[in-house]
């Protein structure tokens, strides 16, 4: 029963932000003639759908939740700057990149601690 509890309280930041980025990418995919983005192209929002789609994949995934992770947070920096851009309030965006780092954190601490030489 600890170790079940354990697992469910690792993966619970994951999940979380997997349903952020997940409703978010199939609205840039199924609704992407949105007129009030700077980017009005629908192509470049289908395609930045999936790769947010591909980027949630990759942090799931273990053995690829550094390269997800980055891809992730490198996206919601670009954010916070369109953000800041137009007016808008980005600290949201900020937490939201800061929570995607912790829960990768969580899963795999050992990818954010240096390698001690020997």
């Amino acid at each position: 029963m600890n170790n079940l509890l354990r697992i469910v309280l690792m993966w619970l930041p994951s999940v979380a932000i997997t349903l952020f980025y997940i409703p978010n990418a199939l609205d840039k995919i199924l609704n992407s003639n949105q007129t009030d983005k700077i980017v009005a192209n629908p192509s470049i929002m289908i395609a930045t759908g999936v790769f947010l789609l591909v980027a949630t994949g990759l942090f799931l995934y273990n053995k690829t939740i550094l390269i997800g992770t980055s891809l992730l947070a490198l996206y919601m920096t670009f954010i916070v700057f369109v953000h800041m851009y137009k007016g808008k309030p980005y600290e949201v965006t900020v937490l939201i990149i800061m929570a995607t780092i912790f829960a990768s954190y969580i899963r795999k601490p050992q990818l954010f601690h240096p390698k001690e030489e020997v």
